[in-house]
């Protein structure tokens, strides 16, 4: 047994976690380097512009693909590749600190592959929320629909721990409750954008995953239906 004086203070973060703040992370900083000339050239100034363009999701090349019944990879490929591919600096350094704080508390629970599931799910339903609610040019990016779903799973266990303690679950949904707000709060102070409906879509599809994903959750529910 390791003595507890050797013990890490901190509990490492889950490889899958640390694996998708990497990426996003890189990506960022070599836009920021390559804006600020410190990479790539001349031609890095664009880089970010380019890779929106390419790898940003559009609600508009959906509706292309439903209608032409065409799915071309690069077009499906805007459903997982738009979280990393930020508006700026802040934007991605706020996405990434938020997948580090749930995604440790939901790894450490779920496991790698149940996170990481969540996480890349959560990314296509915002996408397909964003696209079939809303009629806009807008492109969608950042890592947050995949960070709300991570919120989504972390309310399912805060959810089944408020119950389990005697209290009231509907509690559970206040952290939620309070990003949404701030979300309006920031749209009526600074411009309105409808993010928030892929945030929530990602949020949706988060907290149903976790019905299945949570150690034991399959045999429970097997459990609900033949009692039923």
């Amino acid at each position: 047994m390791s003595s507890p004086h050797n013990e890490s203070p901190v509990n490492p973060l889950p490889p899958v976690v640390v694996a998708l703040f990497l990426i996003m992370a890189g990506v960022e900083l070599a836009f920021t380097l390559g804006a600020r000339g410190i990479l790539g050239g001349p031609g890095a100034v664009g880089w970010r512009i380019e890779a929106i363009e390419r790898y940003a999701f559009s609600g508009q090349i959906l509706e292309w693909m439903l209608a032409t019944g065409q799915y071309p990879p690069e077009h499906l490929m805007r459903f997982l590749s738009y979280p990393f591919v930020h508006v700026s600096f802040t934007h991605a350094m706020i996405g990434a600190v938020m997948l580090v704080a749930l995604g440790k508390m939901v790894g450490e629970v779920f496991g790698a592959l149940a996170t990481l599931g969540i996480f890349v799910l959560s990314s296509v339903g915002g996408a397909l929320a964003y696209g079939l609610i809303l009629d806009t040019p807008v492109p969608l990016i950042g890592a947050f629909p995949s960070v709300y779903g991570l919120i989504g799973a972390f309310t399912y266990l805060l959810w089944v721990r408020l119950g389990e303690m005697g209290a009231q679950q509907v509690r559970a949904f206040s952290l939620i409750g309070v990003l949404l707000g701030l979300q309006l709060l920031f749209g009526l102070l600074f411009g309105s954008t409808n993010d928030w409906v892929a945030d929530l879509g990602g949020f949706v599809v988060g907290l149903g995953l976790s019905l299945f994903l949570v150690p034991g959750g399959w045999r429970k529910i097997l459990s609900l239906v033949r009692r039923e």
